[in-house]
């Protein structure tokens, strides 16, 4: 039988843009993603661990979908109101009001659902299990950390 290997995290994130020049400047000016790669169709960049491709699609969506599917970037809590107050000044969209004080839900140019987020899994399970939700399981180590 052959074994498959684990995934091992999130490798990269496409997205969809119609204007690429506007979504490079987006996520390079706004957000600090560093610019890898760019093309007439495409552009890789870069944010700590994550590869963010844009590729330009003319037939793209202009408003975002109506689910709660999102993409989370990561930063420290300490840059995440400087960000967020950032980005607000700057007329970004809100789509959803964050339940506390470690995240900030907000649209692309392009409508793409984002959240900046500063907590990790740990912590996000340690909340989950404090609210006591009836038939809720949190599924963690004898020392706190999820397993």
């Amino acid at each position: 039988m052959l074994k498959i290997s684990m995934i091992t995290g999130l490798n990269h994130l496409t997205l969809s843009v119609t204007d690429l020049d506007r979504a490079i400047r987006f996520y390079s000016e706004w957000l600090g993603f560093t610019l890898r790669m760019r093309s007439p169709r495409s552009a890789y960049l870069e944010a700590g661990t994550l590869w963010l491709a844009l590729v330009f699609d003319a037939e793209a969506r202009h408003n975002p979908s109506a689910e709660y599917s999102h993409a989370a970037l990561s930063l420290a809590a300490s840059e995440l109101p400087l960000l967020a107050e950032k980005l607000r000044r700057a007329g970004v969209v809100e789509w959803r009001e964050a339940d506390n004080c470690d995240s900030f839900y907000f649209l692309d140019p392009d409508g793409h659902k984002l959240e900046l987020h500063s907590g990790d899994l740990t912590s996000r399970l340690r909340s989950r299990a404090a609210a006591r939700e009836p038939n809720t399981s949190v599924y963690m180590e004898p020392n706190g950390c999820p397993h």
